[in-house]
Protein backbone atom coordinates (compact mmCIF):
# COMPACT_ATOMS: atom_id res chain seq x y z
CA UNK A 1 0.00 0.00 0.00
CA UNK A 2 2.86 2.35 0.88
CA UNK A 3 4.57 1.73 -2.45
CA UNK A 4 1.29 2.29 -4.27
CA UNK A 5 0.86 5.68 -2.62
CA UNK A 6 4.32 6.71 -3.77
CA UNK A 7 4.24 5.11 -7.20
CA UNK A 8 0.86 6.47 -8.33
CA UNK A 9 1.71 10.19 -7.90
CA UNK A 10 5.06 9.62 -9.61
CA UNK A 11 3.32 7.91 -12.52
CA UNK A 12 0.90 10.83 -12.89
CA UNK A 13 3.78 13.34 -12.89
CA UNK A 14 5.63 11.26 -15.49
CA UNK A 15 2.61 11.09 -17.79
CA UNK A 16 2.12 14.85 -17.47
CA UNK A 17 5.77 15.39 -18.34
CA UNK A 18 5.54 13.17 -21.43
CA UNK A 19 2.39 14.98 -22.55
CA UNK A 20 4.10 18.34 -22.12
CA UNK A 21 7.08 17.14 -24.17
CA UNK A 22 4.78 15.92 -26.95
CA UNK A 23 3.07 19.30 -27.03
CA UNK A 24 6.37 21.15 -27.10
CA UNK A 25 7.85 19.02 -29.86
CA UNK A 26 4.67 18.99 -31.93
CA UNK A 27 3.68 15.36 -31.44
CA UNK A 28 0.48 16.01 -29.52
CA UNK A 29 -2.73 17.80 -30.34
CA UNK A 30 -2.62 21.39 -29.17
CA UNK A 31 -5.42 23.94 -29.34
CA UNK A 32 -2.83 26.67 -29.85
CA UNK A 33 -1.43 27.30 -33.36
CA UNK A 34 2.20 26.23 -33.62
CA UNK A 35 3.07 26.58 -37.30
CA UNK A 36 5.59 29.24 -38.29
CA UNK A 37 4.71 30.23 -41.86
CA UNK A 38 7.18 32.26 -43.93
CA UNK A 39 6.30 33.41 -47.45
CA UNK A 40 8.84 34.79 -49.87
CA UNK A 41 7.87 36.45 -53.16
CA UNK A 42 10.40 36.73 -55.97
CA UNK A 43 10.47 40.32 -57.20
CA UNK A 44 13.37 39.94 -59.59
CA UNK A 45 12.69 41.14 -63.11
CA UNK A 46 12.59 37.62 -64.54
CA UNK A 47 9.61 36.64 -62.37
CA UNK A 48 8.04 40.04 -61.72
CA UNK A 49 7.51 40.60 -65.43
CA UNK A 50 6.58 37.01 -66.21
CA UNK A 51 3.05 35.92 -67.09
CA UNK A 52 2.73 34.24 -63.70
CA UNK A 53 3.31 37.16 -61.30
CA UNK A 54 -0.25 38.53 -61.21
CA UNK A 55 -1.66 35.03 -60.95
CA UNK A 56 0.68 34.27 -58.03
CA UNK A 57 -0.44 37.39 -56.15
CA UNK A 58 -4.09 36.38 -56.52
CA UNK A 59 -3.36 32.82 -55.42
CA UNK A 60 -1.28 34.01 -52.48
CA UNK A 61 -4.16 36.20 -51.26
CA UNK A 62 -6.47 33.17 -51.27
CA UNK A 63 -3.78 31.00 -49.65
CA UNK A 64 -3.08 33.43 -46.82
CA UNK A 65 -6.80 33.97 -46.15
CA UNK A 66 -7.48 30.23 -46.10
CA UNK A 67 -4.67 29.55 -43.64
CA UNK A 68 -5.43 32.48 -41.34
CA UNK A 69 -9.00 31.27 -41.07
CA UNK A 70 -8.19 27.55 -40.89
CA UNK A 71 -10.50 26.72 -43.78
CA UNK A 72 -11.08 23.02 -44.39
CA UNK A 73 -8.68 22.03 -41.66
CA UNK A 74 -5.72 24.00 -43.00
CA UNK A 75 -3.27 24.69 -40.20
CA UNK A 76 -3.62 28.16 -38.71
CA UNK A 77 -0.15 29.68 -38.31
CA UNK A 78 1.09 30.90 -34.97
CA UNK A 79 3.16 33.46 -36.86
CA UNK A 80 3.16 34.55 -40.49
CA UNK A 81 5.79 36.65 -42.21
CA UNK A 82 5.80 37.76 -45.84
CA UNK A 83 8.91 39.13 -47.50
CA UNK A 84 10.56 39.49 -50.86
CA UNK A 85 13.35 37.27 -52.14
CA UNK A 86 16.39 39.11 -53.43
CA UNK A 87 17.49 42.70 -53.64
CA UNK A 88 19.62 45.22 -55.45
CA UNK A 89 22.70 43.37 -54.28
CA UNK A 90 23.71 40.13 -52.60
CA UNK A 91 22.92 39.62 -48.88
CA UNK A 92 20.58 42.61 -48.78
CA UNK A 93 18.17 42.31 -45.81
CA UNK A 94 14.48 42.68 -46.61
CA UNK A 95 11.42 43.68 -44.60
CA UNK A 96 9.34 40.84 -43.12
CA UNK A 97 5.68 41.85 -42.87
CA UNK A 98 4.01 40.17 -39.84
CA UNK A 99 0.70 38.38 -39.53
CA UNK A 100 -1.13 41.52 -38.38
CA UNK A 101 -0.61 42.97 -41.87
CA UNK A 102 -3.09 40.45 -43.27
CA UNK A 103 -5.38 39.49 -40.38
CA UNK A 104 -9.05 40.51 -40.44
CA UNK A 105 -8.92 41.23 -44.17
CA UNK A 106 -10.87 39.77 -47.07
CA UNK A 107 -9.16 38.00 -49.96
CA UNK A 108 -9.47 41.15 -52.07
CA UNK A 109 -7.99 43.29 -49.29
CA UNK A 110 -5.06 40.90 -48.85
CA UNK A 111 -4.40 40.98 -52.60
CA UNK A 112 -4.49 44.78 -52.51
CA UNK A 113 -2.01 44.84 -49.62
CA UNK A 114 0.32 42.44 -51.43
CA UNK A 115 0.31 44.64 -54.53
CA UNK A 116 1.02 47.65 -52.32
CA UNK A 117 3.98 45.88 -50.72
CA UNK A 118 5.27 44.41 -54.00
CA UNK A 119 4.53 46.95 -56.76
CA UNK A 120 5.31 45.83 -60.30
CA UNK A 121 7.13 49.07 -61.11
CA UNK A 122 9.93 48.24 -58.66
CA UNK A 123 12.02 45.16 -59.33
CA UNK A 124 15.35 43.92 -58.03
CA UNK A 125 17.98 42.43 -60.30
CA UNK A 126 19.31 39.91 -57.79
CA UNK A 127 17.49 36.78 -56.58
CA UNK A 128 19.17 35.80 -53.31
CA UNK A 129 17.62 32.67 -51.81
CA UNK A 130 20.47 32.20 -49.34
CA UNK A 131 19.97 35.65 -47.82
CA UNK A 132 16.25 34.87 -47.47
CA UNK A 133 16.99 31.59 -45.68
CA UNK A 134 19.41 33.36 -43.33
CA UNK A 135 16.81 36.00 -42.48
CA UNK A 136 14.19 33.33 -41.80
CA UNK A 137 16.60 31.54 -39.46
CA UNK A 138 17.41 34.81 -37.68
CA UNK A 139 13.71 35.63 -37.30
CA UNK A 140 12.99 32.19 -35.87
CA UNK A 141 15.70 32.59 -33.24
CA UNK A 142 14.86 36.19 -32.39
CA UNK A 143 11.16 35.35 -31.96
CA UNK A 144 11.94 32.18 -29.99
CA UNK A 145 10.18 29.97 -32.56
CA UNK A 146 12.80 27.24 -32.43
CA UNK A 147 11.43 23.64 -32.47
CA UNK A 148 8.07 24.70 -33.90
CA UNK A 149 7.08 23.36 -37.36
CA UNK A 150 8.26 25.71 -40.10
CA UNK A 151 6.80 26.03 -43.59
CA UNK A 152 8.62 28.28 -46.06
CA UNK A 153 6.57 29.01 -49.18
CA UNK A 154 8.52 30.64 -52.01
CA UNK A 155 6.76 32.05 -55.05
CA UNK A 156 9.52 32.09 -57.63
CA UNK A 157 10.86 30.56 -60.81
CA UNK A 158 13.53 29.06 -58.55
CA UNK A 159 16.53 29.96 -60.69
CA UNK A 160 19.49 31.21 -58.58
CA UNK A 161 21.70 34.00 -59.93
CA UNK A 162 24.87 31.92 -59.61
CA UNK A 163 26.54 30.12 -62.47
CA UNK A 164 29.36 27.59 -62.53
CA UNK A 165 31.06 26.69 -65.78
CA UNK A 166 28.30 28.49 -67.65
CA UNK A 167 25.42 26.61 -66.00
CA UNK A 168 23.07 27.56 -63.18
CA UNK A 169 24.64 26.36 -59.94
CA UNK A 170 21.93 24.83 -57.76
CA UNK A 171 24.66 23.55 -55.44
CA UNK A 172 25.21 27.17 -54.43
CA UNK A 173 21.87 27.13 -52.59
CA UNK A 174 22.54 26.81 -48.85
CA UNK A 175 19.75 25.70 -46.50
CA UNK A 176 22.11 24.89 -43.61
CA UNK A 177 20.86 27.84 -41.48
CA UNK A 178 17.44 26.11 -41.41
CA UNK A 179 18.65 22.62 -40.49
CA UNK A 180 18.61 22.84 -36.69
CA UNK A 181 15.62 25.15 -36.21
CA UNK A 182 12.99 22.41 -35.87
CA UNK A 183 12.33 18.75 -36.58
CA UNK A 184 9.96 19.78 -39.37
CA UNK A 185 11.21 22.41 -41.82
CA UNK A 186 9.69 22.38 -45.31
CA UNK A 187 10.56 24.58 -48.26
CA UNK A 188 7.74 24.80 -50.80
CA UNK A 189 8.83 26.29 -54.12
CA UNK A 190 5.83 27.07 -56.31
CA UNK A 191 5.47 28.62 -59.76
CA UNK A 192 8.71 27.03 -60.92
CA UNK A 193 9.33 24.63 -63.84
CA UNK A 194 9.65 20.86 -63.89
CA UNK A 195 13.38 20.98 -64.66
CA UNK A 196 14.17 23.62 -62.03
CA UNK A 197 12.01 21.85 -59.47
CA UNK A 198 13.91 18.61 -60.01
CA UNK A 199 17.22 20.44 -59.55
CA UNK A 200 16.02 21.85 -56.22
CA UNK A 201 14.99 18.41 -55.03
CA UNK A 202 18.10 16.55 -56.19
CA UNK A 203 20.96 19.07 -56.02
CA UNK A 204 20.32 21.25 -52.94
CA UNK A 205 22.45 19.85 -50.11
CA UNK A 206 20.44 19.09 -46.99
CA UNK A 207 19.95 16.61 -44.17
CA UNK A 208 16.63 17.37 -42.48
CA UNK A 209 15.09 20.17 -44.53
CA UNK A 210 12.34 18.92 -46.84
CA UNK A 211 11.72 20.41 -50.28
CA UNK A 212 8.52 20.36 -52.32
CA UNK A 213 8.15 22.02 -55.72
CA UNK A 214 5.18 22.72 -57.95
CA UNK A 215 5.25 23.77 -61.59
CA UNK A 216 3.77 27.08 -62.68
CA UNK A 217 1.73 25.24 -65.32
CA UNK A 218 0.02 23.32 -62.50
CA UNK A 219 -0.34 26.30 -60.18
CA UNK A 220 -2.44 28.31 -62.62
CA UNK A 221 -5.22 25.71 -62.34
CA UNK A 222 -6.06 26.87 -58.79
CA UNK A 223 -8.66 29.19 -60.31
CA UNK A 224 -10.15 26.64 -62.69
CA UNK A 225 -13.99 26.87 -62.48
CA UNK A 226 -14.09 23.20 -61.50
CA UNK A 227 -11.83 23.93 -58.51
CA UNK A 228 -12.66 27.47 -57.43
CA UNK A 229 -16.41 27.79 -57.77
CA UNK A 230 -17.85 31.16 -58.75
CA UNK A 231 -20.27 32.99 -56.45
CA UNK A 232 -19.38 30.69 -53.54
CA UNK A 233 -17.78 31.90 -50.29
CA UNK A 234 -14.23 30.63 -49.81
CA UNK A 235 -15.36 29.04 -46.55
CA UNK A 236 -17.45 26.62 -48.66
CA UNK A 237 -14.80 25.92 -51.31
CA UNK A 238 -13.88 22.36 -50.36
CA UNK A 239 -12.42 21.55 -53.78
CA UNK A 240 -10.10 24.54 -53.63
CA UNK A 241 -8.90 23.65 -50.12
CA UNK A 242 -8.30 20.06 -51.20
CA UNK A 243 -6.34 21.38 -54.18
CA UNK A 244 -4.11 23.40 -51.83
CA UNK A 245 -3.51 20.35 -49.64
CA UNK A 246 -2.61 18.17 -52.64
CA UNK A 247 -0.50 20.65 -54.61
CA UNK A 248 1.05 23.12 -52.16
CA UNK A 249 0.78 21.88 -48.56
CA UNK A 250 1.63 18.33 -49.54
CA UNK A 251 3.31 16.34 -46.77
CA UNK A 252 6.91 15.75 -47.85
CA UNK A 253 9.26 13.07 -46.59
CA UNK A 254 12.75 14.01 -45.50
CA UNK A 255 15.46 13.23 -48.04
CA UNK A 256 19.16 13.70 -47.42
CA UNK A 257 21.19 15.13 -50.30
CA UNK A 258 25.00 15.36 -50.02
Amino acid sequence: MYLKRIFLPLLIVLLMFIGACDWFLGEGDSPNPRLSLFIGLDISGSFLHSKYFDDSINFLAHYIYAHLNGLGGLEVPNVLYVSSIGGAQANEPKTFYPIQTFENKSVAEIAEKLREIFPKNISNPYTDYNAFFEQVALMVRNKNLVLRPISIVMISDGIPDVKKEGETDFRSLVVKPLEQLARSVTIRLIYTSAVTGKNWQTKVKRRRVKIWTQDAEVMVYWKDPAILLSDTPLEEQDRFIDWIKDNVDFGVRSRRVD
